[in-house]
């Protein structure tokens, strides 16, 4: 049997202790980090137009890529208007203009089209972008519909500003 000093023993004891309160306080500052980090991924849309918002009201400048304007065509003036007010009754979009009787060429099966359309202008956030494209592509009548966006890059503040409040956060 090996006999060990008394301070040699209070030393081994104090040295685990530290070890184990070390670990203890490791672990949770891991367990919080990682905590942070998903709770941070998953409030990403929320954090990001606060963050707009703010920048907007302390710069009383714009943060480009913000909002978008979505180019959809249509058939006719009634399909559009259809498409159109059930993504206004969505609040995918805070305003659409219908422009009408748009002349269009393009190639379909090899072959060059004419058609005469109605061009929609979608305004929205750009992160609604996906939503406003699934639903016009399960709503639409054409089988490939034109559904393109382009970023906003600068603007009136005060329709922006408008923009915010009439489509909801994410």
């Amino acid at each position: 049997m090996s006999f060990v000093a008394p301070n040699r023993m209070e030393w081994l004891y104090q040295r685990c202790y530290k070890d184990s309160v070390f670990h203890s306080v490791l672990r949770s500052v891991l367990l919080m980090s990682c905590v942070l980090l998903v709770l941070s991924v998953s409030m990403y849309p929320g954090l990001w137009s606060i963050g707009v918002q703010l920048h907007s009201v302390f710069t009383g400048s714009y943060v480009p890529g913000h909002y978008s304007v979505l180019l959809v065509n249509s058939p006719n003036e009634q399909a559009a208007k259809d498409i159109g007010r059930a993504i206004m009754e969505r609040r995918l979009a805070a305003s659409i203009n219908i422009l009408p009787r748009t002349s269009t060429m393009y190639y379909w099966k090899g072959e060059v089209q004419d058609a005469t359309e109605i061009l929609m202008l979608v305004k929205t956030k750009t992160s609604r972008i996906q939503k406003v494209i699934d639903y016009v592509r399960s709503v639409h009548p054409y089988e490939n519909p034109e559904v393109l966006s382009f970023t906003v890059e600068d603007g009136s503040l005060a329709y922006m500003k408008w923009m915010d409040e009439a489509i909801p956060d994410d």
